[in-house]
């Protein structure tokens, strides 16, 4: 294997005339003649990379047998691309690696599917072969969000004096909203370990412990069944604050959260939030959790019904 001294989304101009090695996955093969053009992929992005009959001295004949997938190490020049060739949807569509030398790193079986359609395969089976799914640009995009809205709850909590502690998974089973894990001991025999529904003990004991400022990114796990708001395992923003009132969470919470879309998506929210009582929420829209994308707001029929010669709607 070539050591990789480029990714394939860093190259520019800049770059012209260097030898460089990069490694990754075949994106797509086009095959012209005596040519054959292949991106290159990795999670950084795509480098066009070209195998001239004319110039590379291995076995063409392989090169034209490359297909999707398949792992290559590549040596080559960095050179302009032709004007009319420029692909100004790649950050590296001005420019190409004329290949001098590669290494197949592995060669890819048959997809069970198209990773350019995510929609091109039932769900079971992208699950079975969760590892091709998650190459998807989608899900890296998705993967990247993820790892900079941690990075960014964890630098905004630390710059408001709140420390990340972690706390212990196997513990004893506290009442929570739902079933407990149950995980068996093997040192106490016929007794069990409960994986926590939240650090909620833990967290109170920090609290009265003079840690008055607690956070953590933390797996929570609950026994029950999985609905579209409800999942057996999944990850929380877990926060604890002592000698506060209802507003200062408020403010917290609206800070955090803006503070997250404006450094991961530049998007500026307002300062304030839209506040509703559980009260006129319940009054408003029947609903303690109502969807405030849409005015489905209840409507007083009472003097229709009265006014209604139908039996049905008399009180």
């Amino acid at each position: 294997m070539y050591k990789r001294t480029h990714t394939c989304g860093e190259l520019r101009k800049t770059e012209l005339q260097e030898t460089i090695n990069l490694n990754g996955w075949v994106n797509t093969v086009r095959l012209h003649g005596q040519v054959v053009f292949v991106d290159l992929r990795d999670r950084y992005g795509k480098t066009q990379i070209v195998f001239d009959a004319d110039s590379f001295s291995g076995d063409f004949e392989a090169v034209k047998k490359l297909s999707m997938e398949d792992v290559l190490s590549v040596q080559g020049i960095v050179r302009d691309r032709a004007e009319s060739a420029i692909n100004p949807n790649m950050k590296t569509g001005e420019v190409e690696v004329a290949v001098s030398e590669y290494l197949m790193l592995n060669e890819a079986a048959p997809l069970p599917f198209v990773l350019s359609d995510r929609d091109s395969a039932e769900e079971n089976l992208r699950l079975k072969y969760r590892y091709l799914e998650l190459r998807m640009e989608e899900l890296q995009r998705n993967m990247k969000i993820r790892h900079e809205t941690y990075q960014s709850v964890r630098g905004y909590l630390s710059e408001q004096d709140f420390m990340e502690i972690e706390t212990p998974f196997l513990m004893k089973s506290t009442p929570e909203g739902a079933r407990d894990y149950l995980v068996p001991s093997r040192i106490h025999q016929g007794q069990f370990y409960a994986l926590p529904q939240s650090p909620q003990i833990y967290k109170q004991i920090l609290m009265i412990a003079n840690y008055d400022r607690y956070f953590q990114i933390v797996k929570c796990f609950r026994d029950e069944d999985l609905r579209s708001d409800r999942q057996p395992e999944f990850t929380q923003i877990d926060i604890e604050m002592s000698f506060i009132d209802e507003e200062d969470i408020f403010v917290q919470m609206e800070a955090l959260t803006c503070h997250v879309f404006k450094t991961v998506k530049n998007v500026e929210l307002p300062k304030k939030f839209p506040r509703l009582t559980y009260a006129d929420a319940m009054e408003i829209y029947g609903s303690d959790k109502p969807d405030l994308r849409y005015g489905m707001e209840l409507q007083d029929v009472k003097e229709f019904t009265d006014a209604s010669e139908f039996n049905e709607l008399k009180p």
